[in-house]
C-alpha cells in the first residue's frame, strides 16, 4: 500500500482505533492510553503514513493556527514566552500568528478580527478588556496567559502576591529597611497588581505604616532609569526599592550608579521574574524567579487541548509556584560571603518556607537555574 495512497481512516482500522485517536496521536493533544499510543504510532511509521495537516484543518474548518495576543515584545521576558509556547505548539504543527496591541487605537476590534482566523486565542493578562474576553470566548477557545479571565475563561499564571510579600518581609525584617518604594503601576498589570498587594501585606503583616502610592513607571529598563532619577533626586531618597520586574529593576541600578549611588551600600535594589541578566549584573540582582517558559508552555497545552476539541480544562485557573532568590543586591553576601543572611525566617508566606538551596547557573538554559551563591527560598 504506497503511502501517497494512504489515510487516516486506514491507519485507524490497521491500528484498531478511532480515526479521532488516530488524530490524537499524530497531533500530540488529547488523553490516549500509552498502549494505544504505541499502536497508533507503530502503524503510522510501519507504512509511512503523513497526515495532510492542511486537508483536515480545512475538512474540519479548522485553520491549523492558534494566535498569541501580546501588549507588545520588547525585552527578555516576552521572548521567553513566546519561546515556550512555540515549543509546545511545534509538536502539533500548529502556527502561531502573534498580534501586538500596544500601537494599535482599535485593538480590541483586531484581536476580534484575528478570533475569526486562528483555532483559538492566548491573551496576555490585561491586554484586553473582560467584555471582549467574553466575545471572543464565544467565537473560538481562549486562555489568558499571565492573568485571570472571566468565568468560564481558563488562564495559567504565576503566583506573585505570596512571592512579593516574601521578598519584602526579607527587606523589612531580615535588613531592618524602612520607607521602602514600589517601583511600578498596578493599574496597567494583573501581574504588577498582585505584586502591589504583596508589597502592603508586608508591611500589614509586620504592624508597620502602610507604604504610600508607588512611583507609577512602565515595565522597561529605560523606565528604571526615570525611577532612579525621580527617587534619588529627592531630598530624602529611599533606602531601597521594590521594582515591579527585573528589567526595571536593571534600570534602577544604571540610573543609581549614574548617580554614584552604590547597591546595596546607598540603595536596596529587588525585582522580580529573573531575568538571566539579574544573576550577570553587578550586584547581583535579588529578584523572584517565575517559570515564564513553563507558563507559555502550560498555556499553549491548554489552549491546543482546547482546540482539538478536548474540554477537560475549559475552567482551569493554573496557578504556577514561584522562589525568591536572594543576592548581593539587596545587602545578602554573594557567592564568596561569609554566611546566609540573618534571620531568613520571616521570608515566609503562603506555603514559601525558609530553607535556602544552592545550584549552579546556565543562562543558556531554558527556565535558567539559580547561580551559583544564589539563595532560593522556596
Amino acid at each position: 500500500m504506497g503511502s501517497d495512497r494512504l489515510t487516516v481512516r486506514e491507519i485507524a482500522r490497521l491500528a484498531g482505533v478511532s480515526v479521532a485517536t488516530v488524530s490524537r496521536v499524530s497531533n500530540g493533544v488529547g488523553q490516549v492510553s500509552e498502549e494505544t499510543r504505541r499502536r497508533v504510532q507503530r502503524a503510522i511509521e510501519e507504512h509511512g503514513y503523513r497526515p495532510d495537516h492542511l486537508g483536515r484543518a480545512l475538512a474540519a474548518g479548522r485553520h491549523g493556527a492558534v494566535g498569541l495576543v501580546f501588549p507588545g515584545l520588547s525585552g527578555p521576558y516576552f521572548s521567553e514566552l513566546i519561546q515556550g509556547f512555540e515549543a509546545e505548539a511545534v509538536h502539533t504543527r500548529t502556527s502561531v500568528h502573534i498580534l501586538c496591541t500596544h500601537l494599535r487605537d482599535d485593538s480590541d476590534a483586531q484581536v476580534v478580527e484575528m478570533a475569526r482566523r486562528v483555532d483559538g486565542l492566548a491573551v496576555f493578562g490585561g491586554t484586553v478588556s473582560p467584555d471582549t474576553l467574553r466575545e471572543l470566548a464565544a467565537l473560538v477557545p481562549v486562555v489568558v496567559l499571565a492573568g485571570e479571565g472571566p468565568p468560564g475563561v481558563p488562564s495559567v499564571r504565576a503566583e506573585n502576591v505570596a512571592a512579593a510579600t516574601a521578598l519584602t518581609r526579607h527587606l523589612l525584617a531580615d535588613h531592618g529597611l524602612r520607607g521602602l518604594v514600589f517601583v511600578g503601576d498596578p493599574r496597567n498589570s494583573p501581574d504588577v497588581t498582585g505584586r502591589w498587594e504583596g508589597f502592603r501585606a508586608a508591611h500589614r503583616q509586620l504592624g508597620l505604616p502602610l507604604p504610600r502610592a508607588p512611583l507609577r513607571v512602565g515595565l522597561e529598563q529605560h523606565d528604571g532609569v526615570f525611577a532612579a532619577d525621580q527617587l534619588l533626586s529627592r531630598a530624602a531618597p529611599p533606602r531601597g526599592v521594590v521594582c515591579a520586574n527585573d528589567e526595571t529593576a536593571l534600570g534602577m541600578l544604571v540610573g543609581a550608579a549614574a548617580r554614584g549611588v552604590r547597591v546595596p551600600a546607598d540603595l536596596v535594589v529587588t525585582g522580580f521574574d529573573d531575568i538571566p541578566m539579574a544573576a550577570l549584573v553587578s550586584p547581583a540582582l535579588t529578584t523572584v524567579r517565575q517559570p515564564v517558559r513553563e507558563l507559555a508552555g502550560r498555556t499553549a497545552r491548554l489552549l491546543l487541548q482546547a482546540a482539538a476539541g478536548e474540554t477537560g480544562g475549559s475552567d482551569a485557573a493554573v496557578v504556577l509556584p514561584t522562589d525568591l532568590v536572594v543576592r548581593r543586591s539587596c545587602g545578602c553576601p554573594g557567592p564568596t560571603g561569609a554566611g546566609p543572611a540573618t534571620g531568613a525566617g520571616p521570608a515566609t508566606a503562603h506555603g514559601l518556607t525558609d530553607r535556602h538551596t544552592t545550584t549552579e547557573h546556565d543562562p543558556t538554559a531554558a527556565g535558567h537555574r539559580p547561580a551559583a551563591g544564589d539563595r532560593t527560598v522556596r
